[in-house]
């Protein structure tokens, strides 16, 4: 992806469990999980909507 491996994914996470800290941990996964699926549904959204504008116009 960019050049990340395992062992920088892990010093990463234990930087941000040092930042955090172990107790607020669990909420900030929970609140980036519900934005990327709110982000996912909304570009799902976006695809439809566009979908349908182009076959409402060459219906006229």
């Amino acid at each position: 992806m960019f050049g990340i491996g395992t062992p920088e994914l892990i010093i990463i996470l234990l930087i941000v469990l040092l930042l955090v800290g172990g107790k607020k941990l669990p909420e900030l996964a929970r609140s980036v999980g519900q934005s990327m699926q709110e982000l996912r549904k909304g570009m799902g959204d976006g695809s439809k909507k566009s979908a349908r504008a182009a076959e409402d116009a060459e219906e006229v």
